[in-house]
C-alpha cells in the first residue's frame, strides 16, 4: 500500500515538472499591430528576444540557475500579456 502511494506520488511529482518545463518553453508571441502601436509592438519584440536570450542561457547554463532564469522568462512572458492590453486598452479608447 505505502510502494503504491509513493509510486504514484513520484508519478504526479514527475507529470506536473514535465508539464511546467513544456509552458517554460513555448515562446511569447509579438501581437501588437507595429502600425498602430509601434513604441508597444517593439517593447514586446524586445520583450521577446529577452526571453528567447534567457532560455538559451538556461540551456547553456544546464538549467542550474537556481529557478530564477524560469521565473525572469515567466515575468516577461507576463510583459507580454500587459503590453497586448496596453494596446488594446489604447484602441477602445481612440
Amino acid at each position: 500500500m505505502k510502494l503504491k502511494l509513493a509510486l504514484g506520488s513520484t508519478a504526479l511529482a514527475i507529470a506536473i515538472a514535465a508539464s511546467g518545463m513544456v509552458i517554460a518553453q513555448q515562446a511569447p508571441v509579438s501581437n501588437i499591430d507595429p502600425a498602430r502601436h509601434p513604441h508597444l509592438a517593439q517593447a514586446q519584440r524586445l520583450a521577446i528576444q529577452a526571453s528567447m536570450q534567457i532560455g538559451a542561457a538556461r540551456t547553456d547554463n544546464h538549467e542550474h540557475m537556481g529557478g530564477h532564469g524560469r521565473r525572469a522568462q515567466q515575468l516577461l512572458d507576463q510583459v507580454n500579456n500587459e503590453l497586448k492590453l496596453a494596446a488594446e486598452a489604447a484602441n477602445r479608447n481612440h
